[in-house]
């Protein structure tokens, strides 16, 4: 596992772990920090929180932020008394803490990623090979939504795809594996992109829409078996060569990996046609949380950071992803679906793991 500076805590809440990630000053920061800021934050920017330069940048400002990670969905469900900042990974769970804390105003949105599907080579070259995707470079193609829906609507299997007999580890139903949408944001967007291919390139709203996309979406979730409450681990199983062949994440998990020097040769990633940006959004829960929200999205320093972690920040697309080898700097040619209501995006996660069959 990766090094993160601090104190580490696990804390089973809500069906995920709560891990603490302190972002202050290290015994060699001479910064000027005077104010401690609680935080609980997806897992995916703890290691942008515990990067010593972000350290420094908020130091500089006179914070120390002191987060815990948390599935975004799961959050709802934690007592925040005492926090200063949520900061989950969509503006949907934000929206729902917004008002459970009585927070009004415009909640900042620093920073976005889309959803990304992380391939092995053969496997991406065995979906392209039969129209499921597209490759525009080694290691960087397109995932035919629509395609692939029919695909699992079908049940098909590797072995049914032409070319795959040939790579030993391609066997059984061909799935991509995602987190827990019930507790977690990349779980739940998925679906959200899912049920707007689904439902014809409209947003599912209301019970009927509900009722007729709930079928695949669960067919989509339960071909997965267990899942993962955060998307930090599928992520660092997937380049560990564990699991799954095709597994969904963040475009910014993707291009940290870069920002590191890391360039898996087995490594291959797919944009849906059609998906889903992540828009990590901030609900401040004290004016020292709304200071931090508001350096996040207007501070240059922290938004160069930002790049260097994979996040895009709001309104800036020059710099990003230099080396296209992997990445799209532009996001061109990918459709970006609208999000459900957080009421019925959550009947959709319920729906998909089987819970029964009322909708709202």
């Amino acid at each position: 596992m990766r090094r993160i500076a601090g104190i580490v805590l696990a804390v089973l809440l809500i069906g995920g772990v709560v891990v603490a990630v302190v972002a202050g000053r290290s015994n060699g920061d001479k910064g000027t920090a005077t104010k401690t800021v609680r935080a609980v934050i997806g897992s995916e920017k703890a290691e942008f929180f515990a990067d010593p330069d972000v350290v420094k940048a908020l130091a500089a400002k006179g914070y120390t932020v002191k987060a815990e990670t948390s599935g975004s969905w799961a959050m709802e469900g934690l007592d925040l008394k005492g926090y200063d900042l949520a900061l989950p990974s969509s503006q949907a769970p934000a929206r729902e803490l917004a008002a459970k804390y009585g927070v009004t105003g415009t909640l900042p949105r620093p920073f976005y990623s889309p959803l990304v599907v992380v391939a092995h080579k053969n496997a991406a070259e065995v979906l392209a090979g039969n129209g499921l995707a597209t490759l525009d470079e080694a290691h960087r193609g397109t995932l035919k939504m629509a395609a692939y829906l029919d695909a699992a609507r079908a049940d098909r299997t590797w072995q049914q795809l032409k070319g795959a007999k040939k790579y030993g580890e391609l066997t059984g139903t061909v799935y991509l594996s995602s987190t827990d949408p019930e507790t977690s944001n990349s779980g739940a967007l998925y679906l959200a992109a899912a049920s707007y291919v689904e439902n014809g390139g409209k947003v599912v709203a209301g019970a009927a829409e509900v009722d007729r996309t709930a079928p695949l979406l669960h067919r989509l979730v339960s071909v997965q078996g267990a899942q993962q409450s955060g998307s930090d681990a599928v992520f660092r199983d997937f380049v560990s060569g564990a699991g799954n062949p095709l597994v969904v994440v963040y475009e910014s998990q993707v291009a940290s990996l870069l920002a590191r020097g890391e360039q898996p040769e087995d490594l291959v990633v797919l944009y849906p046609d059609t998906t889903v940006n992540s828009d990590h959004t901030a609900v401040p829960l004290t004016e020292d949380g709304k200071a931090v929200a508001e350096l996040l999205s207007s501070e240059t320093a922290l938004r160069k950071l930002e790049v260097r972690h994979g996040f895009r920040p709001q309104g800036e697309a020059a710099g990003f992803a230099s080396d296209i080898t992997y990445l799209k700097q532009e996001l061109t040619g990918v459709h970006q679906a609208a999000v459900p209501t957080s009421e019925v995006l959550h009947e959709l996660a319920r729906r998909a793991r089987g819970q029964g069959g009322d909708s709202t």
